[in-house]
C-alpha cells in the first residue's frame, strides 16, 4: 500500500501552490475598471494549448462548481499573461491602544 505524502500532492498539477511574487513594474495595469476582459476567452484559446475539458468550459460555461474554479484560474492567466494585476490592499491595520485613544476622544 502506497501512503500518500502532502508534499507530493501539492507539487502535482498546474500552479501547485508555489506562487512567486513580483513587485509591480510600471506596465502592469492595477485598475481594474480600465481591464478589457470582453473577450478574454477567445484570447485565451487563441494563445493556450487546451484540453476539450477546458475548451467545454469556455465555450458553454461551468456547470458545477469544480468547473467554476477552474474556469476562474483560467481567467487568472489570461489576467497574468496580459499584464492585469490587481493592486495590493490599503493597510487597514490598527492597535488596540489607537482604539482605546479614540474611544476616549470621542466618547468621554
Amino acid at each position: 500500500m502506497k501512503e500518500w505524502c502532502s508534499v507530493e500532492c501539492i507539487l502535482i498539477g498546474k500552479g501547485g501552490g508555489n506562487y512567486k511574487y513580483k513587485k509591480l513594474s510600471p506596465e502592469m495595469n492595477t485598475d481594474p475598471s480600465t481591464w478589457d476582459d470582453s473577450n478574454w476567452r477567445e484570447e485565451y484559446k487563441s494563445h493556450k494549448l487546451l484540453s476539450k475539458f477546458q475548451l467545454e468550459i469556455l465555450e458553454n460555461g461551468p456547470r458545477s462548481l469544480s468547473q467554476s474554479w477552474i474556469l476562474g484560474a483560467m481567467h487568472g492567466d489570461w489576467r497574468k499573461m496580459n499584464g492585469y494585476v490587481y493592486p495590493d490592499p490599503p493597510d487597514c491595520q490598527s492597535s488596540f491602544k489607537e482604539f482605546n485613544q479614540q474611544v476616549k476622544e470621542h466618547f468621554e
